[in-house]
């Protein structure tokens, strides 16, 4: 299943690239499709979970207000030099196994104002902060919490 639809994404692409639909094209652009759907399925095999449409489009709003406010955040720390700096490393304990899911999480997190992803093992990610005396892990929690409801994945355990 995940096969076919990553094959028809990629020759839907093909088709978009191309000008014409001759039949030597469209052989091309099937044998392309497939070798780009097993590339694919080998650099990043399907996962074991699925997202939420209707969770993630609630979501978005949410995303967008922490980007935004990440963005001030570090800008005022940068151009205030009054503000706090307190940099350093939080290791935060995961409840997401390693995979998509978790890549995910990571991505989403640095947006977190003053923090960016730096490392992981099975069970935490390691985060570089601006400030350490911020609750970074109750963020990351609180984070970890509502994306949740977006994704499905099997947990530790589970």
């Amino acid at each position: 299943m995940i096969a076919g639809v990553r094959g028809a994404l990629f020759f839907g692409f093909w088709l978009l690239l191309m000008p014409s639909a001759q039949p030597v094209d469209l052989a091309i652009g099937a044998l392309t499709a497939g070798m780009a759907t097993w590339a694919s399925l080998r650099l990043l095999p399907p996962a074991a979970g699925r997202v939420r449409l209707a969770a993630l489009l609630a979501y978005l709003p949410h995303f967008l207000w922490q980007s935004v406010a990440a963005g001030i955040d570090v800008a005022r720390r940068a151009l205030d030099p009054r503000l706090p700096l307190n940099p350093g490393f939080v290791r935060y304990r995961t409840a997401l196994p390693p995979g998509a899911v978790r890549d995910a999480f990571a991505s989403i997190t640095s947006l977190l104002p003053g923090s960016v992803p730096a490392d992981e093992d099975a069970e935490t990610i390691l985060y570089h902060c601006l400030d350490t005396a911020q609750p970074l892990a109750e963020q990351l929690a609180a984070e970890e919490r509502v994306l949740a409801k977006v994704f499905v994945a099997e947990r530790h355990g589970a």
